[in-house]
């Protein structure tokens, strides 16, 4: 991270000097999944990036990433592929999710924590269907990248992933839209924003964050979290 991405500024307080943003960590997260109709989506990989503010810096502390064995009844479509790269010959060598979701909640032994998704309600919803094995991370509020560029951003006619780094200039990965190469291009961006913000001093507290892009934890109808293991 170069000088320009500080989260303190020259001779100002910033995010680094809010003592409930220096004590979270910062978990990147993004699901590829199948989406089958009449039925929620199915993941088939997930990725997570650590990091945590050390030095006025969000520094990487860890990273997770893991293909997901979908449903059988779930097929894996052509269009799946091309969007994705992931075959059916992939995921038949994976775990299931009550596997991969367990070994990504065991990580989460520091808390507190805080989610960070491009479009944080899809994240959310996959997350809240797989909560049985993830209970931990089921329970973290999220943050979306989406709400804050557009308050960073409005400027911009689009605010998807792609359109950022385009205009952040932040190389597109050739294997977009898998799990982790997503994940760290939205760290990329999340920096840039974090920059951004503190030149403008728009949020200098993780509250003010929240009250501008946060989202809690995604509940499921009782009826429709009878059913969570199924999925």
């Amino acid at each position: 991270m170069d000088r320009a991405e500080h989260l303190t500024p020259p001779g100002g307080a910033g995010l680094a000097a809010d003592p409930d943003f220096a004590r979270h960590t910062y978990l990147v997260i993004d699901f590829e999944a199948l989406t089958p109709a009449g039925r929620p989506p199915a993941p088939t990989e997930v990725a997570a990036l650590a990091l945590e503010a050390k030095n006025g810096e969000l520094v990487e502390v860890w990273r997770f990433q893991a293909l997901i064995r979908p449903p059988r009844e779930v097929p894996v479509t052509d269009f799946d592929v091309r969007q994705t790269g992931i075959t059916a010959a992939m995921l038949a060598q994976a775990t299931g999710p009550e596997h991969v979701m367990a070994a990504l909640d065991a990580l989460l032994t520091a808390p507190p924590y805080r989610l960070i998704a491009h479009h944080a309600a899809t994240e959310a919803g996959l997350i809240a269907h797989q909560g049985a094995y993830c209970p931990a991370l089921a329970a973290v509020p999220l943050l979306d990248t989406v709400r804050l560029a557009r308050l960073i951003y409005p400027e911009l006619s689009s605010h998807s992933l792609d359109a950022l780094l385009r205009y952040l200039r932040i190389p597109i990965p050739a294997d977009r839209h898998r799990a982790m190469p997503d994940v760290e291009a939205t760290a990329q961006v999340l920096r840039r924003m974090l920059a951004e913000n503190t030149t403008a001093r728009r949020w200098t507290t993780l509250h003010a964050m929240d009250a501008a892009a946060g989202l809690p934890p995604k509940r499921l109808p009782a009826a429709e979290g009878a059913q969570e293991g199924l999925f």
